[in-house]
Parts: C-alpha cells; structure tokens; sequence
C-alpha cells in the first residue's frame, strides 16, 4: 500500500466542504490513516511550499493558505499519489474532468480546494512535515 497526503485548503473548510471532500475521498477507496485540523503560519506555509518559492504565485498561496484552517491527512491505497491525483483532478477547476473533486467544488486556480502530493517521495516529505510517524494508524 502506498500512502500520500491530501490538505483540505481553507477555502474548503471555510465553504463547509470538509465532510463532503471526506466522504467523496472515502468513496473513491482511500482510507484515512491520520488527520488533523491545523492553522498554518507564514513561517510554516513558507517552509512547506518552498519548493515553490521564486514564482509569481508563491506569495498569493501563502497568504491563501495562512488565511484559515486546513486539514492535513495521511492517506492509504494502492497507488494513491496517483491515484489521488486522479480523483482530484487538475489545479485548474475549469479544466479538471467530470466527477473529480475540483470539478465539483473548487471555484478557481487558486481557491482549489485541496492538495495533493505530486510523488511518492514527495508525500513522505509531505506526511512528516504534519504527521509524526506515532500519529499515523496502521
């Protein structure tokens, strides 16, 4: 099994979409090893999206993502970086396919909803930067 993390953004969370992402996660076979509800800082935000530190849009996303609670998970299944990708569709909502989540509930390129890791080495950098190893239910 292979697991990869998901953030339910604050725009998620302040629309009262947090149950609806989770049921549609739980429907599409992932299972929910840990999660949490957190509210990140700029120092936090910063170091988690540094890989994205020098482009136009670094700055909006950090103030986006400091702008309310998230809800970080660690999630199960057989080839869940992709397969979450699938499920989530594209970063752009207006171009994600029918039935993903981002079709249904993300109103722009920035206000996406969710996150998703991109590689399973990047969703073990991911996972440890919210979850420490005792907090994630085998």
């Amino acid at each position: 099994m292979e697991r990869t993390l998901a953030i339910l953004k604050p725009d998620c969370v302040r629309r009262k979409l947090v149950g609806s992402s989770i049921n549609f996660i739980e429907e599409n076979g992932f299972t929910i090893r840990s999660m949490k509800i957190v509210q990140m800082d700029r120092k936090e935000a910063e170091g988690f999206y540094a890989v994205h530190l020098g482009k136009l849009f670094f700055d909006g996303l950090i103030q986006f993502m400091t702008s309310g609670p998230c809800v970080p998970m660690v999630l199960e299944k057989e080839n869940a970086v992709q397969a979450f990708r699938n499920c989530i569709g594209s970063t752009d909502p207006s171009k994600a396919a029918e039935g993903t989540l981002r079709h249904m509930y993300a109103s722009s390129v920035q206000e996406n909803i969710i996150h998703g890791s991109d590689s399973e080495e990047n969703a073990k950098k991911e996972i440890a930067f919210f979850f420490p190893t005792v907090e994630i239910i085998e």
